[in-house]
């Protein structure tokens, strides 16, 4: 004996299967409006405090910008005209130059003792707390007062340090912000002793989370402190390297405060990076076009270093 189903009787559950999706479809398009909601002002934020002043200057450096036309913003474009000008300049490529030096001697310098003293401090010994806390004041201290210090202590003839190497008889008299020579090199060391304690801090940081486990094992099969190093703190502490010397590069690259303190890019150009030649054109010469150049080229120069930090640290989230 055959039983049949009527079509009427399968009305009811073809309704409530289209009764049931609706509630979740009516769900996810909440979740999405929500999520939506979360980040619009964040993206918001970005693009009226970042992405419109970043296009203004992409815009700003193809025009002809003179401080008439910069406030009634009637600046005609001029095309290249610009950037074939900055780049045409010779101090434009010294000031290349003095910006690689100076990133590159500053985060070696940092890093280096940074780490060394990183190391140093994961000892526990008295007063080791209030030895890390004095060392984190030249970063707590404004880069413009910094700067000012230092030029007195620097000073030829009336600073601190040619007083103090003149009671041994040694460098009583060395220009070392007035002689073109000497002065990124002092600059540099300047913004080393600033830079230090960033470095130091976030590298102890991580040298806080590397198990003590494998420093004993080390230990027990007689490896050297050397070894240990290189085998152990060096693989272990790696992303924490990669964040600090991006995150450093890209807040070197652009310092202008602590030089324009110092030397203001002087003497003879020869402490002129991309960061002082910005300011430079933009708000001595009054030349805008030619200091949106500049800036658009350090901008460049940033966004590489942001991408490579962001695909280091994809990397290392593998």
């Amino acid at each position: 004996m055959s039983t049949t189903t009527s079509p009427a009787a399968s009305v009811p559950t073809a309704r409530t299967s289209v009764s049931a999706t609706q509630p979740a479809a009516r769900r996810t398009r909440g979740n999405k409006l929500a999520q939506w909601g979360f980040i619009a002002p964040a993206v918001a934020f970005m693009a009226l405090f970042f992405g419109y002043p970043l296009v203004r200057n992409v815009v700003m450096s193809f025009q002809s910008y003179t401080p008439k036309t910069f406030f009634t913003g009637e600046a005609p474009f001029n095309g290249l005209d610009n950037w074939r000008t900055v780049f045409g300049d010779d101090l434009f490529g010294s000031a290349l130059g003095h910006t690689l030096i100076f990133t590159v001697g500053s985060l070696a310098g940092q890093f280096g003792i940074g780490l060394a003293l990183a190391v140093f401090f994961r000892r526990r010994f008295p007063l080791n707390g209030v030895l890390r806390s004095l060392i984190l004041l030249p970063w707590l201290v404004p880069m413009v007062v910094s700067g000012v210090v230092w030029r007195r202590i620097l000073d030829q003839d009336t600073g601190v340090l040619n007083s103090f190497l003149g009671l041994f008889g040694v460098g009583d008299a060395t220009p070392w912000i007035s002689s073109p020579s000497l002065a990124l090199f002092s600059v540099i060391m300047v913004n080393i002793w600033i830079g230090i304690p960033f470095n130091m801090v976030i590298l102890y940081g991580g040298l806080q989370e590397i198990p003590k486990e494998l420093y004993e094992a080390a230990a027990l099969d007689g490896a050297s402190a050397w070894r240990t190093f290189r085998s152990i703190t060096l693989p272990m502490l790696r992303p924490v390297i990669t964040v600090v010397l991006v995150l450093g590069f890209m807040s070197t690259v652009k310092i202008l405060d602590l030089i324009l303190a110092l030397t203001d890019g002087g003497p003879a150009d020869s402490t002129q990076t991309l960061g002082t030649l910005t300011y430079q054109n933009s708000f001595v010469q009054l030349d805008f076009g030619a200091g949106a150049v500049v800036g658009n080229v350090l901008i460049l120069i940033s966004a590489v270093f942001a991408v490579f930090y962001l695909r280091a640290n994809r990397s290392e989230g593998k």
